[in-house]
């Protein structure tokens, strides 16, 4: 199969697809994406940057901003795709992640080539993250909903020009509108649950800044990519207190970025980190809570083997891999009541739910698992078991393989998958 893969951040979710085909051998791959070639793939992938030649219009329309972001990402990839299709490639399948709009001319390039595209999540003004926190709650005036309309026109787009789509989660699934449903497949990038295993008797970690764990130690992690309210840091920061007079020895570490956002709003006034530690400023001891930013994969998952209790919380939004690799690992978990985390946490079955708003609930979930380790095992037992059996990759790359296969022999029908 020749194979043109589109990636903002190539590979993205392709990775280990990617990895299946090259170990099958016989296959053709390009990737077209914006940063420079990125470690870890395979050598026979051939890999394509795009460049951006400008940015966006001084004093342009502030509801056209966004559309126009797209196209001028689209433009130099459509270009090098035309480039390549002039050196003799001809793909019999293209996939592509259309969120970054990549993927918007890609069909004039190569009308005749079907495109399975990797649909994350649609829009909508109401009843969906835009609306769900009252603290942060957005304008529902008609220009704030048109925001959103017209943050949907790339998806509606990429949409029309799919022969079929893809996307990891029921819950993602629900988000688009009934009748394209039809022709998008739910099939979950897969987690490698070989590597993000359990381990009964794991090493101590040094973290950055030279604190050490050890096995045994009552630790409390928290991860997100960036610290924002859209993944629950307010809530998590606020349960600190309270986890602390529950559970004196505790040690939180906390993962992620603290400056800026990946999603939702930037803080008006500095970054949520600071706002939200301001908040409990002198009512918690902060020699035990530790911010070490990004963390290199090995340590991360060296760090959920050691924990013990994993909090992940999240508005109705797109699911986070964190969440599953840390059931891989054995964890036991506390998870916001909200819909992508119940399709995969079932209360007092292989995790613990707590509402997403409520700080002393969380704090008295985790303060549970901490003074009890025996529960906490089990809950991490079957939520690995939970990973295992429906988003490991042996359960999630046999499925996407033989989507590749349908959708480029166009065999493919309307709810026939």
């Amino acid at each position: 199969m020749n194979l043109l893969v589109v990636h903002h951040g190539f590979p993205g979710q392709y990775t280990h697809l990617i990895k299946l085909l090259c170990r099958e051998g016989g296959h053709r791959i390009v990737g077209l994406g914006l940063r420079q070639k990125p470690t870890g793939i395979p050598a026979e992938v051939r890999y394509v940057p795009y460049q951006l030649r400008r940015g966006n219009t001084k004093g342009i329309h502030g509801l056209v901003r966004e559309t126009e972001t797209k196209v001028i990402r689209a433009q130099p990839c459509a270009e090098q795709a035309l480039r390549l299709r002039q050196a003799g490639f001809m793909p019999d399948l293209i996939c592509a992640h259309p969120g970054w709009g990549e993927s918007l001319f890609l069909k004039d390039i190569w009308p005749n080539v079907p495109m399975l595209t990797y649909q994350e999540f649609f829009y909508n003004s109401s009843g969906s993250d835009v609306d769900f926190d009252p603290e942060f709650k957005q304008d529902h005036s008609w220009e704030y909903a048109a925001t959103i309309r017209m943050k949907s026109a790339n998806v509606l787009m990429s949409l029309e020009a799919s022969d079929w789509c893809l996307t990891p989660t029921q819950f993602q699934y629900n988000s688009y509108p009934e009748h394209w449903r039809a022709r998008i497949s739910i099939i979950h990038d897969g987690i490698d649950t070989e590597q993000a295993v359990p381990l009964t008797d794991p090493a101590p970690l040094t973290l950055p800044g030279g604190i050490t764990l050890q096995p045994g130690t009552p630790l409390v992690t928290f991860v997100n990519r960036t610290l924002e309210p859209y993944r629950g840091c307010h809530t998590f920061l606020r349960a600190i207190p309270q986890l602390q007079q529950l559970m004196p020895e505790a040690r939180v570490v906390i993962v992620g970025r603290t400056e800026g956002v990946s999603y939702g709003s930037a803080c008006p006034t500095g970054e949520w980190k600071d706002r939200f530690l301001s908040e409990i400023e002198g009512h918690y001891d902060a020699s035990k809570i530790h911010f070490v930013g990004h963390l290199p994969y090995a340590s991360y998952l060296h760090l959920l083997q050691l924990s013990r209790c994993h909090v992940y919380l999240t508005y109705p939004f797109v699911l986070s891999w964190s969440l599953l690799e840390a059931m891989s690992a054995g964890c036991a978990v506390v998870g916001s009541a909200t819909a992508p985390v119940q399709e995969v946490v079932q209360d007092g079955v292989n995790g613990l739910l707590v509402d997403f708003f409520r700080p002393n609930d969380l704090a008295t979930a985790m303060a549970e698992l901490l003074a009890h380790p025996e529960r906490g095992q089990l809950l991490g037992r079957e939520a690995r078991r939970t990973v295992v059996e429906r988003y490991s990759l042996a359960r999630c790359l046999p499925r996407q393989r033989a989507l590749l296969e349908l959708v480029s022999s166009r065999t493919l029908n309307a709810g026939g998958l």
